[in-house]
């Protein structure tokens, strides 16, 4: 058996399947990795789609669909094929395949989701201004504050507390989250514990040690090796009796006590509604990023429950992955 023609079959068919051959508008969506989370938000933006009338149930679209698992060769492949085949519009999910698309492409339009606003991803150029086709929904770091103090309020008991965080240093904003949360703690008089990692593989092993400086509380960064290693961090916190706190919803579904920030389904279907606007008219002249719209304080009744958390008035108990629909 020729394995050499298999591989080269095997990529072709990865690739180069699915290949349009009509005269429907194709939406290309780019996930960086698997993951729970992160994949509401997906559902979110073709859920839009579709109720603009836009589905392949339908037959009113083609959707190129591709995932990268969280390899870097793999996202630069993808981003190349979707280049190739000029679909109509480009959907990057999380910040990876959104800063891969606009490095590489263009002249097709990129609607961003679960990704920071372009300046907090170094893609502005030298005027501020944002590259010409990116569009979609991005984030700034104004709500990690509400996120972070969290911890104080609901740890009230205790004097002065050192919280520990991982953060990845390949990611700006993940590194410009990192410094803001510094001086937040400083400013809060909370002792901040941060050590780097660079891939899922090794959040175990960095999140054991943060856990062996006997922090108080756990912060989950939103970065995309949090993401994909929450399940690992929470295991590894819950066996140490520290409680861990987020700014994503979908996060404190997956077991953190409580967050304030945006419901990735709900910043999905922003980014569909936005998309589906340009497939109706075919136009961006009235167009632009935009910030996410909905953001709330959520949290975890079972974990609040394991560590005996009192959650006050004003959050909304998250009762499945990704919260409301």
């Amino acid at each position: 058996m020729n394995f050499r023609f298999l591989f080269f079959a095997f990529l072709f068919f990865t690739f180069y399947s699915c290949t349009p051959k009509n005269n429907l508008p194709t939406v290309a969506f780019v996930d960086a990795f698997e993951d729970a989370t992160i994949g509401k938000a997906k559902q979110g933006f073709f859920d839009a789609l579709k109720k603009n009338g836009f589905s392949e149930e339908q037959k009113t679209i083609n959707v190129i669909y591709r995932n990268a698992q969280g390899s870097d060769i793999t996202l630069n492949q993808i981003i190349q094929y979707c280049k190739t085949q000029q679909p109509t519009c480009i959907a990057t999910c999380p910040t990876t395949p959104t800063i891969a698309a606009l490095q590489n492409i263009k002249d097709i339009p990129v609607f961003m989701m679960v990704a920071p606003e372009p300046s907090l991803m170094k893609l502005n150029n030298k005027d501020g201004k944002a590259p010409a086709n990116l569009f979609g929904v991005g984030e700034n770091l104004g709500y990690i504050d509400t996120s972070f103090t969290l911890i104080q309020k609901l740890l009230s008991k205790k004097e002065k507390l050192k919280v520990g965080m991982i953060f990845n240093q390949s990611e700006p904003q993940s590194v410009d989250a990192l410094q803001r949360i510094k001086s937040l703690a400083t400013t809060m008089n909370i002792e901040l514990v941060a050590l780097p990692v660079n891939a899922s593989a090794d959040a175990q092993l960095v999140t054991q040690s943060l856990l062996a400086q006997q922090i108080d509380a756990f912060f989950a960064n939103p970065d995309n090796v949090v993401f994909a290693s929450f399940e690992t961090i929470i295991k590894s916190c819950n066996n140490a009796k520290v409680p861990v706190f987020t700014s994503e919803s979908g996060l404190v579904a997956r077991g953190a006590v409580a967050a304030y920030g945006a419901d990735m389904y709900q910043w999905g279907y922003q980014a569909g509604e936005q998309a589906a606007q340009y497939l109706k008219t075919k136009s961006t002249s009235n167009l632009h990023w935009e910030m996410v719209k909905l953001r709330k304080k959520v949290y975890n009744a079972k974990a609040a429950q394991t560590f005996g958390i009192s959650i006050g008035e004003g959050f909304e108990e998250i009762v499945k992955l990704g919260g409301s629909e």
